[in-house]
């Protein structure tokens, strides 16, 4: 089985540039105190990684 992450959107994308925008929309979020579960491989944390200010990650499973 797939180690999987959730992830849970807490920061506003108002007043971001359009790359921290889209971004968000990759993973899947675009509304404040939406959560996702998704698969934990490098591209993944990358994208987490640009975004950390409006995201966090809430557990870790597998």
């Amino acid at each position: 089985m797939a180690k999987t992450i959730v992830v849970k959107q807490v920061g506003s994308p108002i007043r971001r540039p359009a790359k921290q925008r889209a971004t968000l929309i990759g993973l899947g979020l675009n509304k404040m105190n939406r959560t996702r579960e998704l698969e934990d491989t490098p591209s993944v944390r990358g994208m987490i990684n640009k975004i950390s200010h409006m995201v966090e990650i809430i557990e870790e499973k597998g």
